[in-house]
């Protein structure tokens, strides 16, 4: 699995100042730093304030707004001054991620006004990445970060976007930044956060293209699993969520859930849709637990959760699922959880939620 923590933080803030710091002596509040309408001087500010944002909500468990503070220069810090306060605000979202455990969510808005800690210094570094290109182009100074930092960027905050030849160039193309062969100019861009759905005694925590991968290769994809976890089944969903994400048709919210124990941060199965909904709104879900957590009820809240979530869309009209004829346990979750038989065949039977 592409790394995301601590240590990638810090790498990627060193890549900053190594690349600018040959260029202290120049005025950068007289340099407009690549296509932003922001200077170089600002551009820097801006680098140093988001670290130590993401660190500040995330050490203080935000969950509303930003903690309510802002970066401020003291008079006369000058540009070796400006590389040292990156520097440190880096360190420091670099020692709050390595320190919060991995269930903690914080407040940011976009798209579902949270992130974990992955989350948040994923989003530490493609500000860090991003600018510092910004600034450099400005500046005339040679940047090119790690590749493997701009693959892990891509990884964890852009499953929406069709990986390229090369991660880097990839990137730039995603932030309306540079061109790809093939593809359409980005002018409008977004980044995403996982989706997290909380049910009663379990978190719905989406699943990640990077921690797909790393579930499909045999790892734990990031989560702590129950004894016999992850299950074959959630490994094959992460592989179809893969190859969606790889041929560029994946949609984040339609993606596979890790079903996470609350009391202890355990996951203990795997829920998710095979697909985006159809023209028609219809949209297939399956599901599996490890077989230490069966029998207590968790397949049938996940699901309701997770149909709840589902049918409130307008884009979604009606649930399906498909269960073995002798899964008579699986058929009894479908039918608890608001589902209704349709038709029988030799491949199984089949349910239906529709909206209401």
């Amino acid at each position: 699995m592409a790394d995301m923590g601590g240590d990638q933080v810090e790498e990627a803030v060193a890549g900053c100042t190594a690349a600018l710091r040959t260029a202290v002596d120049r005025n950068w509040a007289e340099v407009r730093a690549g296509r932003l309408d922001w200077n170089c001087h600002e551009t820097a500010v801006h680098v140093a304030d988001d670290l130590v944002a993401y660190a500040a909500n995330l050490a203080g468990r935000a969950q509303d707004a930003y903690v309510p503070f802002e970066l401020r220069l003291d008079d006369g810090t000058d540009n070796s001054g400006l590389l040292h306060v990156i520097e440190t605000t880096g360190a420091l979202l670099a020692a709050t991620v390595r320190t919060t455990p991995r269930e903690v969510r914080a407040f940011h808005p976009y798209p579902f006004r949270s992130a974990d800690r992955v989350g948040f210094a994923a989003m530490g570094i493609a500000e860090v990445l991003l600018h510092t290109h910004d600034m450099a182009t400005g500046l005339g100074l040679p940047y090119r970060p790690a590749e493997q930092l701009a693959e892990s960027v891509l990884g964890w905050l852009f499953p929406h976007v069709q990986p390229g030849p090369a991660a880097w160039p990839t990137l730039l193309w995603a932030t309306g930044r540079g061109e790809l062969p093939g593809r359409a100019p980005v002018t409008d861009w977004r980044w995403y956060n996982n989706l997290v759905l909380p049910a009663e005694r379990l978190d719905l925590v989406g699943i990640r293209p990077a921690a797909a991968r790393d579930l499909r290769l045999g790892g734990d994809g990031g989560f702590d699993w129950i004894d016999g976890g992850p299950y074959e089944g959630t490994r094959d969903a992460a592989g179809f969520l893969l190859k969606a994400y790889e041929g560029g048709v994946h949609r984040p919210e339609f993606g596979v859930f890790a079903l996470v124990r609350r009391e202890d941060g355990r996951a203990i199965g795997g829920l998710g849709f095979h697909s985006a909904p159809d023209g028609e709104g219809r949209v297939e879900i399956g599901y599996d637990l490890t077989e230490a957590a069966r029998g207590h009820g968790y397949a049938t809240e996940a699901l309701r959760t997770l149909a709840d979530w589902a049918l409130a869309r307008d884009d979604v009209r009606s649930l399906f699922a498909t269960v073995d004829t002798a899964n008579t346990p699986s058929q009894a979750v479908v039918t608890r959880a608001g589902f209704t038989k349709v038709s029988e065949d030799e491949a199984g039977l089949a349910f239906e939620l529709r909206a209401g």
